[in-house]
């Protein structure tokens, strides 16, 4: 609050309130639950419930050290009223929501000092400009921490790239995984930084602050919530090689693949996805993940990472690919019985959980959408 027309207005009053009270009861809630209360995708990773709930922390303390230095401290000096206040708001919010995007990937463990090293030269000018009173500050510190969060943005589409081909490489199901709408969170932080730093005092600012504030938190909760912890597989697993031993006749986790011959390693794998995968139609089951099908086969997941990436498709696309050809057969033998089934429950029973990742897969696989081929075959 820059000036006191809010202050003035008993409605702002209590959103400026309600704000708060929602972040505080969403950092309650994300530290003392464990599970996901109203969704049933599994729990979700606890470091990233951690750094959503320390997010949560700042957002009380910036409306708590906004009013207090508004009304009772400082409200005769401007200038240090609003380095102090401002400072402590770039020191929080940014570095935090900085370390919820990062917590958000799964692929692997992120370091989070560099994103405390960036900020430590705000801190540094920050107090300069409060020893020496200096009337350039908010120029200059805006134009560092815009600097700073496009640095971020760049690393974070790069990164999020990459988890999306880890994701693609190790699970057939992607919903509840994917994180390329958290950069909606990005936007609406640098929207509320925007509005904070040129509103001066303008209540309809405030009031659009005070709303995006709750978007964000209400945004965090639902992603929180949705995204399903994922376990990262153990890159350093080897296969014990049993030599010269037939497939058909061996257990399934004595499977030998021979790696010294590469096209002998390719048909092995193949003959075992033939029957182990497609004849037994284990790619109908939710969730299957690399890991889980190379136990089936009985090999390791790293030889048949491998396998699918000589033939150049991903593990998410053969999966759902086996599924797109068993609801089209389902849907063959529907119109040849004249059967009245939905495309709807006919995805669900090819192993989609989803109707819309069903259609987006569908739209990969065949070049068309699931109601440009029904009309065509019906």
């Amino acid at each position: 609050m820059y000036e006191y027309q809010g202050l003035q207005d008993i409605y702002f009053i209590m959103l400026y309130g309600g704000a708060t009270a929602l972040a505080l009861a969403s950092c309650i809630y994300l530290l003392f639950r464990r599970g996901n209360a109203f969704t049933s995708v599994g729990s979700s990773p606890r470091q990233l419930r951690l750094w959503t709930a320390a997010f949560m922390v700042a957002v009380v303390g910036s409306h708590v050290w906004w009013s207090l230095l508004g009304t009772l401290y400082l409200t005769d000096d401007r200038l240090i009223r609003n380095i102090v206040a401002i400072t402590l708001d770039r020191l929080t919010f940014v570095p935090l929501v900085m370390c919820v995007l990062l917590r958000m990937l799964q692929d692997r463990p992120r370091p989070l000092w560099p994103v405390a090293a960036a900020f430590v030269p705000l801190a540094v000018f920050s107090f300069y400009c409060l020893v020496a009173h200096c009337d350039y500050f908010e120029l200059v510190t805006e134009c560092y921490s815009l600097l700073t969060g496009l640095a971020f943005l760049i690393y974070y589409v790069y990164a999020v790239r990459q988890y999306g081909h880890w994701l693609r490489d190790n699970y057939a199901d992607l919903e509840h995984k994917e994180v390329w709408g958290s950069l909606l969170l990005f936007a609406m932080l640098l929207f509320s930084y925007v509005g904070y730093a040129s509103n001066e005092g303008d209540l309809v600012g405030e009031y659009l602050a005070q709303i995006n504030t709750v978007v964000i938190i209400a945004f965090l909760l639902w992603r929180v919530e949705t995204l399903q912890e994922l376990i990262v597989p153990d890159e350093t697993a080897q296969d014990d090689l049993v030599e010269d031993a037939p497939v058909e006749e061996m257990p399934v986790e004595q499977v030998t693949i021979p790696a010294s011959d590469k096209q002998s390693s390719l048909a092995v794998i193949d003959s075992l996805l033939k029957k182990r995968c497609e004849k037994s139609r284990i790619y109908l089951q939710h969730d299957l993940t690399l890991q889980q099908l190379a136990d089936a086969l009985g090999t390791n997941r790293t030889y048949l990472g491998r396998y699918f990436a000589q033939q150049g498709i991903t593990y998410n696309a053969y999966i759902n690919g086996l599924r797109i050809e068993h609801f089209m057969r389902l849907y063959q033998q529907a119109i040849a019985t004249h059967r009245n089934v939905s495309a709807l429950r006919l995805s669900y029973e090819a192993g989609f959980r989803s109707y819309s990742t069903f259609s987006s897969a569908f739209r990969q696989y065949k070049g068309m959408t699931a109601s440009q081929w029904i009309r065509r075959i019906s």
